[in-house]
């Protein structure tokens, strides 16, 4: 029989898993998206159906989840944030989606640098070492000896080193506010800011386009949502690993839907990238058993 906390480790999982496939469809959507409308305004609309999904907060709670002292924080980590966001929405429309999921993994690598800095964290031998392999890993999917280097790689590694100050913010965030309060004004602040950009290159969308910008807006908020939740069932080192899922649904669909083949140098790299960011995870997750403050982990996932 299994008990209460195997079946809340499970859900964990299988929340986790959820997210991925979530997150896969987002990605897909983009990139199917991009073909007929600017990534800017993709990333406009991601937000504003985004607001569809926490809209039942405010419906049960008020206006109680904007109750902050940290504005000013609140409006910088959305600032980074969408940042971040267009820059992996527009690499999704130019790179294939193996590569994009690939590196979008390096996020922790990042932040684990900008921690030492920002937040006077110390990493030891160990950790270190696992940054230096993620970053040689990185350098394996661009292969930079062999192959030109696409823009998309580029954006993709440009909107992971954002979105980790993006994560620092919230490390800082998290230990005074809830993450209803975080995640609220980060979809209200990212939808006018998103919309200044998505203005220089707007297309009134027809129907079908607000099907799929409507779909990639409310899979994304959820997905997140899983993810987080997720992360609250079960010890980060159980959940985690099941990220790599993100790259299986990525080369599978990239095959199916736009005939995309990743070469040997994607599995290998991406497979080092993984490794390296799940054991900081772990170590993080050691260091901080007794401290209040949780790690924040996440991957590049808008």
């Amino acid at each position: 029989m299994i008990d209460v906390t195997e079946k809340t480790v499970l859900n964990g999982i299988g929340l986790m898993i959820i997210a991925t496939v979530l997150f896969s469809i987002m990605h897909a959507s983009i990139k199917f998206m991009s073909t007929s409308m600017h990534p800017f305004e993709i990333a406009f609309f991601r937000n504003l159906f985004g607001l569809l999904v926490i809209a039942p907060w405010f419906i049960k709670y008020g206006f109680n989840p904007l109750k902050t002292k940290k504005i000013k924080l609140h409006v910088a980590r959305s600032l980074f944030n969408v940042i971040a966001m267009m820059s992996f929405f527009y690499s999704l429309s130019i790179a294939p989606l193996a590569d994009v999921a690939s590196l979008a993994f390096t996020a922790p690598l990042f932040a684990s640098i900008l921690a030492v800095i920002f937040l006077k964290e110390i990493v030891g031998i160990k950790r270190g070492i696992a940054i230096a392999f993620g970053f040689i890993g990185a350098l394996i999917v661009v292969d930079p000896i062999y192959s030109s280097i696409n823009n998309g790689h580029l954006l993709v590694l440009l909107s992971a080193s954002v979105w980790s100050v993006s994560l620092i913010i919230i490390k800082i965030l998290g230990r005074t506010e809830s993450s209803v309060t975080i995640t609220s004004y980060m979809v209200i602040i990212m939808i006018p800011l998103s919309a200044i950009a998505a203005y220089f290159f707007w297309e009134t969308p027809t129907l079908k386009d607000l099907f799929f910008l409507m779909l990639i807006g409310i899979s994304g908020t959820s997905a997140q949502m899983l993810l987080a939740q997720a992360l609250r069932q079960g010890d980060t080192s159980i959940i985690m690993p099941f990220d790599f899922l993100k790259l299986i649904w990525a080369v599978a669909i990239g095959y199916l839907l736009f005939f995309e083949v990743p070469s040997i140098n994607i599995w290998i790299g991406s497979m080092i990238i993984f490794l390296s960011t799940l054991y900081i995870a772990y170590r993080e997750r050691v260091l901080s058993k007794n401290s209040k403050v949780q790690k924040v982990t996440q991957p590049v996932d808008q």
